[in-house]
């Protein structure tokens, strides 16, 4: 049976609580006929939470699918004290759909990352430049060291962790002026320690 074949996903006649887990207990069991059933009443809903979450037909499909050869796998593994059979199976699939999401956003990143990706080897007239930038770190690194405790930290969350002026703040549980006079003088010093025109 496919999954867009299922009916909706409250049918006039659907499965109370009590018979979707008197089907779910039979599953585990191996009754191909409870499964059925259970995939009739369950199917729609199904589907329809996955195409939610991942926006396309095809894929919600395969989730589908997949979520109800995990019901079949993981029957007998159904604790009733910890919700609804309905429940427990909507959980499996948005589990199962968001994990789809991640793996398309994590093959993507990896894509666009070896888009990015320097080449291994480094041409003679690179090599210079490598040196020179290495060099700069050393001595952003060597500045960063003569900036008070509370100046470093207000830099590295802003200018190296990204944050806000107001996230740090919160990060660092000072008032926002607080960080921003100490991002004025870390930077002050900075800028003094490494030679650069104010």
């Amino acid at each position: 049976m496919r999954v867009d074949e299922a009916v909706p996903a409250h049918p006039p006649d659907g499965a109370g609580a009590r018979e979707l887990a008197g089907l779910l207990r039979r599953t585990a069991l191996g009754d191909a006929a409870a499964f059925e059933g259970l995939y009739r009443e369950l199917a729609g809903p199904v589907l329809g939470l996955a195409s939610r979450v991942l926006r396309d037909r095809a894929q919600a499909e395969e989730v589908a699918q997949e979520v109800f050869v995990e019901v079949w796998r993981l029957a007998a593994r159904y604790d009733p004290e910890a919700g609804g059979v309905r429940a427990w199976v909507l959980t499996v699939a948005h589990r199962r759909a968001v994990d789809r999401v991640r793996a398309e956003q994590a093959a993507s990143d990896r894509e666009l990352r070896a888009g990015r990706a320097e080449p291994r080897s480094t041409p003679a007239d690179e090599v210079p430049d490598q040196v020179e930038r290495g060099l700069d770190r050393e001595r952003v690194r060597r500045c960063l060291g003569r900036l008070t405790e509370l100046q470093r930290e207000a830099v590295r969350l802003t200018y190296y962790r990204g944050y806000t002026q107001r996230e740090a703040a919160a990060a660092l549980r000072v008032p926002l002026t607080s960080v921003k006079g100490r991002l004025r003088d870390g930077l002050i010093r900075l800028r003094d320690c490494l030679g650069v025109a104010g």
